[in-house]
C-alpha cells in the first residue's frame, strides 16, 4: 500500500509558477513509474506528465511541454511538478500518481489513468488572469 500527498497548490496570477510537491509512503517508491494528472471542473482527468523510476525518461503533454518539468528524489520518496508561465487554462485539481513499471518501458508507455493504482488526494492549482 502506497499514499500520496501532494501539496504546493495556490492560487497565482498568469505568468507565474509554482512547484507542486509529491510525497510517498510506502515501500519501494523508486520503483514506481510516478505522473501528474489535472482535471478540471466538467472535464475528464488529464494527463500531464511522468517519469519512470530510474528518472532518465520523462514524457509530457503538449500542452505543457517547455513550462513544466517533472523530478523526483528517490531517496525522499517524492515527485515534484515544477510549473512556470503558467496560464488560466492550467487551473486544475493536480493529482499525484504512481504506476508499476513494466520492464523498462520509456515514460512515454504510461498515459492513462488505468495505468496507475495509486493516486494522491489532490492539490488546487488556480491561475488567474
Amino acid at each position: 500500500q502506497v499514499q500520496l500527498v501532494e501539496s504546493g497548490g495556490g492560487l497565482v496570477q498568469a505568468g507565474g509558477s509554482l512547484r507542486l510537491s509529491c510525497a510517498a509512503s510506502g515501500r519501494s517508491f523508486s520503483s514506481y513509474v510516478m505522473g501528474w494528472f489535472r482535471q478540471a471542473p466538467g472535464k475528464e482527468r488529464e494527463f500531464v506528465t511522468n517519469i519512470v523510476w530510474y528518472g532518465s525518461s520523462t514524457f509530457y503533454a503538449d500542452s505543457v511541454k517547455g513550462r513544466f518539468t517533472i523530478s523526483r528524489d528517490n531517496a525522499k520518496s517524492t515527485v515534484y511538478l515544477q510549473m512556470n508561465s503558467l496560464k488560466p487554462e492550467d487551473t486544475a485539481v493536480y493529482y499525484c500518481a504512481a504506476g508499476l513499471s513494466r520492464g523498462w518501458r520509456s515514460s512515454s508507455y504510461y498515459v492513462q489513468p488505468d495505468d496507475y493504482v495509486y493516486w494522491g488526494q489532490g492539490t488546487q492549482v488556480t491561475v488567474s488572469s
